[in-house]
């Protein structure tokens, strides 16, 4: 591998800076995988938005998507503008973006110590090849957006189960964290986690979704 395969940019505004010209040519394929919305975010609303008939989009988060504030909105914006999107069981090993099989981005760890994110453009075949391998190993194994968010609790514990159940009874925050033992703030954290989780902009659409979910497992 050459120095010309492999570029690498100091920081998120580097990458912003460079996102133009490396994503705008896009015209058959465009992968992404994102542990959380913010990865990915800033470069995206840089680039230039035209529609490219037969252009693919696949878009694969982890579960942690659901925890911001902004994910069920992006995903909602995603799905409506035509791109797959799909819900990994755990959060993307490695942060990428493959465009048109010929060139892809990595995003490194973020550092502990607050220094800014490094990210790696790599142009050589073979790599790019093998970034896309395991992009399409981690999306085979995942699930689209619409089936998750109607089942979307299979793996949490009891006490997730225990706040499901509360807000299908319609209890207050208070009756509700005196009968599971928790204080009000952890109540209140767990709700609005798994208000993310199934789209509800309101408890009572989540008072609803949650019946809904705990009727049909009742019946399986």
């Amino acid at each position: 591998m050459t120095a010309k395969d492999i570029v690498t940019l100091r920081s998120e505004a580097e990458l912003v800076r460079r996102a133009g010209a490396l994503f705008d040519g896009v015209r058959r394929e465009f992968l992404c995988a994102a542990g959380e919305p913010g990865t990915w975010s800033a470069a995206a609303a840089s680039v230039r938005r035209e529609a490219v008939p037969g252009l693919v989009v696949r878009k694969l988060y982890g579960p942690g998507v659901f925890r911001s504030s902004a994910g069920p909105e992006l995903l909602d914006r995603l799905a409506g503008a035509g791109a797959e999107v799909r819900i990994s069981p755990a959060p993307p090993a490695h942060e990428a973006i493959v465009v048109d099989r010929r060139l892809a981005v990595l995003a490194a760890p973020r550092s502990a110590a607050g220094e800014p994110r490094t990210y790696s453009v790599v142009q050589e075949p073979e790599v790019v090849a093998g970034v896309r391998a395991l992009f399409e190993t981690a999306w085979e194994t995942s699930t689209d957006l619409a089936t998750y968010r109607r089942m979307p609790f299979p793996l949490l514990g009891d006490a997730e189960r225990a706040v499901l159940r509360a807000l299908a009874a319609g209890h207050t925050d208070e009756a509700a964290s005196r009968r599971l033992g928790v204080s009000l703030r952890t109540y209140r954290r767990r709700v609005a986690a798994l208000m993310a989780a199934l789209g509800a902009r309101s408890r009572f659409q989540a008072g609803l979704r949650a019946r809904e979910i705990l009727g049909r497992r009742s019946d399986t």
